[in-house]
C-alpha cells in the first residue's frame, strides 16, 4: 500500500507525461513546470492557471570538463520530495515565513556519460532551479564557462527592465553599478541601451495573462553574479556572465567551483497579478545562513549630511549637528561619509563616536572598497580589500564604538568580487559591524545568508536628486518601479526620505523636489531596508509641520508582514506593512495626474484611522500635507486620493 501511495504521489506531483517529459506542480497545482529532452537538449516550459508563461527555454551549461548543452539524455532515477521550511527573519518583508514546495531533481547525461543534475523547487508562485555537478573521476574542480539557461516568453510579453552597462565606464570608471534607468512597457525586441543585456531582477508582463519576475539568489564566493542577455527571437533571454573587462580585467568571467559543486538558484516568480511579485520571499526561502551572528544586530534609522551638504560637511562640527538631529528624532545611527580620514582624522573620529554615544546614537562609517577596480578618488581607500588591513581597520572601528560600515565602488559581478563582498561581511561580523554596500551589485539572498548584512544601493538612488532637476522629475517614476522589481528581491538603500523642498543645504535655492511631503514620508514605508535613511536636515526641525516630524520620529524599518494592495510599475503603488501591533498603509503616485482609489484594507475594516494626505496641488507648488481621520468601511473599503507626485498614509494608532 505504501508503495502504491508513493507511486500515485509521483504521478500527481511529478509524473512522466511521455518518455521525454517530467512535470512538476506547485502544492496548489496551479503552477506547472515541464522539463523535457528535446533532441538532446534540456528544456523547460512554465504554465500558470493553464496559461503559458514561459515557452521552450533552455537548460544546461558548458564547462572545461564537459558540454552539458547537447547530446543529453534523461536518466531514470528522478528524485522527488516535498519541502517544508519555517524560518524567522526580522529584517525583510516578514518576520515569519513558511515555505512549501515540491522538489524534483532530474539527472541528465551527456554523450561522454558525464552527469549533471537540475533541481527544481516549485512553490505556489515561485520556481527556483539550480545545477549540481558530481566529481568526474579524478577531476575535483571545474570552470563553468557559460550557461544555456534561458527564459523564453510568449509573443505578447512586454518588459520593465534596467540595462546592464559596459565595464570601466561612467564616472571614474565605476560602472557597472546597477544605477541605470528603467524602461517601462517595452517590447522584447528592443535592444538594451548599452548592448550588454539587463540587470536582475527583470520584470515581464505576459499580456493579460499575468506577470513574471526573474532573478537569482544564493550567490556567494563560490560563483559569479549573472544578468540577462539581450533578447533573441528564437531563444528568449539567456543567463549572461560578467563582462571580461569588469574588475579592470582581473579574474575570469565564469565560475570556478570545487566538485562536487552547484550553481546558485535561478528564480522565477509568477502571478495573475502583481501581488506574488511584491510579496515574494523566494530569495530567502531557498538559502541558509552561512554563519552565526556574533551579536544581535540593531535595525533603525540614520541621518546623513552628505546627501544635501556634500563633501564639505564631512567635518567634526557638521557631523555633531547631524548627531544632535538623530538624537532629537530618536534615530539610532549617523552615517559619516567619504573623506572623514582627512577632513576629521582618526583621533577626532574617536571623539566624534564618543560624543554620538553620549546622545544614544552610533556612527556608521564610509569606505572606498579598494583601489584597482576603478579610479574613484574618495578616501579612505584600500582599507577593505585585503584581510590584513581590513581586520586591523575593523578592530579599530570596534574599539571606538562604531556599529556599521558603508563600502562603496565595487567593480562588477565576477567571482572575485563576490568573494570580496563575502569576506567583508564575514570579517565585519567578527567585529560586530553591520554592512551596507554602495556602487555595487544587487544582493542575492544576502539578508539570510549573512546576518550582519543590511542592504545595498544597486539602484539609481536619491543622491541623483541633488545633482539634477531631471532626476527630481523622475523620482515618482523610479520609486513606483522598485516595489515590483529591485526592492521585491532584496533590501534597497535608496538613501533618503528627503524633506527639504530645494536641493541645497539651506532649502532656499537650486532645483526643487517634485514630490509632496506625504509622498516622501510614504517612501519610508514603501522602501524596505532594515537600517533606513531618513534624510532629515537640521533646518527641518523648525520648518516642517509638527505632525510630519512626529510621524518621522516613530517610523519603523522592520516588518512582520507586507502586503501588496494596488499598483502598476512606474505609475503608482499602495502597500501595507505591519510592525508589531500597528499597520501602515502607504501609497505613492508617480504620475502627473490626480489619482483616486478604492482599496481593500481588511486590517482596518470598520475602523477609523489616521489619514495623511495632500492639499489639492496647484501648478508646480508642493502641496501642504494634511492629517485627518478616515472611516474605513465594514467591508474594508477605503477611498483615498493622491495628488500628482503625491502620496497617502493610513495608520491605526495603538
Amino acid at each position: 500500500m505504501k508503495k502504491l501511495i508513493l507511486f500515485l504521489f509521483a504521478i500527481l506531483v511529478t509524473g512522466m507525461t511521455n518518455a521525454n517529459d517530467v512535470v512538476i506542480k506547485s502544492p496548489d497545482s496551479r503552477l506547472v513546470v515541464t522539463v523535457s529532452n528535446n533532441q538532446g537538449k534540456a528544456e523547460y516550459t512554465v504554465a500558470y492557471n493553464g496559461k503559458q508563461m514561459l515557452t521552450r527555454s533552455a537548460l544546461g551549461l558548458k564547462s572545461n570538463v564537459g558540454d552539458f548543452t547537447n547530446g543529453l539524455t534523461i536518466k531514470g532515477d528522478i528524485q522527488e520530495s516535498a519541502v517544508e521550511n519555517h524560518y524567522t527573519m526580522t529584517r525583510t518583508k516578514k518576520s515569519e515565513s513558511d515555505y512549501k514546495a515540491n522538489k524534483t531533481s532530474i539527472t541528465f547525461e551527456n554523450a561522454s556519460h558525464q552527469e549533471i543534475t537540475v533541481t527544481f523547487q516549485v512553490s505556489d508562485n515561485d520556481i527556483a532551479y539550480k545545477y549540481s555537478m558530481p566529481r568526474y573521476g579524478d577531476t575535483k574542480c571545474m570552470v563553468i564557462e557559460s550557461e544555456a539557461s534561458s527564459f523564453n516568453f510568449p509573443s505578447q510579453t512586454t518588459t520593465f527592465l534596467c540595462p546592464q552597462i559596459g565595464p570601466m565606464t561612467g564616472w571614474e570608471k565605476t560602472k557597472p553599478s546597477y544605477e541605470e534607468e528603467y524602461t517601462a512597457d517595452a517590447q522584447m525586441n528592443v535592444k538594451s541601451q548599452f548592448s550588454h543585456g539587463y540587470t536582475f531582477p527583470c520584470l515581464f508582463r505576459i499580456g493579460n495573462d499575468g506577470w513574471v519576475l526573474v532573478s537569482e539568489t544564493g550567490v556567494s564566493s563560490k560563483y559569479c553574479g549573472s544578468h540577462l542577455s539581450d533578447y533573441d527571437a528564437d531563444n528568449g533571454y539567456k543567463i549572461a556572465f560578467p563582462d571580461k573587462g569588469e574588475n579592470n580585467g582581473v579574474g575570469i568571467n565564469g565560475a570556478a567551483i570545487s566538485l562536487p559543486g552547484e550553481s546558485p538558484w535561478r528564480t522565477i516568480t509568477i502571478g495573475n497579478d502583481l501581488k506574488p511579485i511584491v510579496e515574494t520571499t523566494i530569495p530567502y526561502d531557498v538559502t541558509e545562513p552561512l554563519y552565526t551572528p556574533s551579536q544581535e544586530y540593531k535595525p533603525g534609522r540614520y541621518t546623513w549630511s552628505w546627501l544635501l551638504w556634500q563633501d564639505t560637511s564631512v567635518n567634526y562640527d557638521d557631523q555633531v549637528k547631524f548627531i544632535d538631529l538623530a538624537s532629537v528624532m530618536g534615530y539610532e545611527y549617523v552615517l559619516v561619509d567619504n573623506w572623514w580620514d582627512t577632513q576629521i582624522g582618526r583621533e577626532r573620529m574617536a571623539d566624534l563616536s564618543k560624543y554620538a554615544q553620549s546622545k544614544n546614537v552610533h556612527l556608521m562609517v564610509w569606505y572606498n572598497s579598494n583601489g584597482y577596480e576603478n579610479d574613484a578618488p574618495q578616501s579612505p581607500r584600500d582599507c577593505m580589500n585585503t584581510s590584513v588591513v581590513r581586520k586591523k581597520e575593523m578592530a579599530w572601528l570596534k574599539s571606538i564604538g562604531v556599529k556599521g560600515i558603508k563600502v562603496d565602488f565595487f567593480g562588477g559581478d565576477k567571482q572575485e568580487t563576490m568573494k570580496l563582498y563575502e569576506d567583508i561581511l564575514s570579517d565585519a561580523n567578527d567585529y560586530g559591524l553591520q554592512v551596507i554596500f554602495h556602487g555595487c551589485t544587487i544582493p542575492r539572498g544576502w539578508e539570510r545568508m549573512y546576518p550582519n548584512y543590511v542592504g545595498s544601493e544597486a539602484v539609481l538612488a536619491s543622491e541623483n536628486l541633488f545633482f539634477t532637476q531631471y532626476h527630481c522629475d523622475k523620482e515618482g517614476f523610479e520609486l513606483t518601479m522598485h516595489p515590483f522589481s529591485r526592492n521585491a528581491v532584496a533590501s534597497m538603500d535608496w538613501g533618503g526620505v528627503i524633506m527639504n523642498r530645494r536641493m541645497n543645504k539651506d532649502n532656499n535655492s537650486r532645483h526643487y523636489r517634485r514630490t509632496s511631503d506625504v509622498f516622501e514620508m510614504a517612501t519610508g514605508i514603501i522602501n524596505q531596508c532594515s537600517i533606513n535613511c531618513i534624510a532629515m536636515q537640521p533646518n527641518n526641525l523648525t520648518e516642517l509641520p509638527q505632525m510630519e516630524i512626529d510621524f518621522l520620529k516613530q517610523i519603523p524599518t522592520t516588518w512582520d508582514e507586507s502586503k501588496y494592495i494596488a499598483g502598476y510599475p512606474t505609475r503608482y503603488v499602495v502597500m501595507a506593512r505591519k510592525h508589531g501591533d500597528s499597520w501602515y498603509v502607504a501609497g505613492l503616485n508617480g504620475t502627473d495626474k490626480e489619482m483616486t482609489l478604492n482599496i481593500k484594507l481588511q486590517m482596518f475594516a470598520g475602523k477609523t484611522v489616521q489619514y495623511y494626505t495632500d492639499n489639492k496641488k496647484k501648478g508646480n507648488e508642493i502641496p501642504a500635507s494634511i492629517l485627518k481621520t478616515l472611516k474605513v468601511g465594514k467591508d474594508g473599503t477605503a477611498k483615498i486620493t493622491m495628488q500628482p507626485m503625491g502620496g497617502a498614509i493610513l495608520r491605526l494608532q495603538k
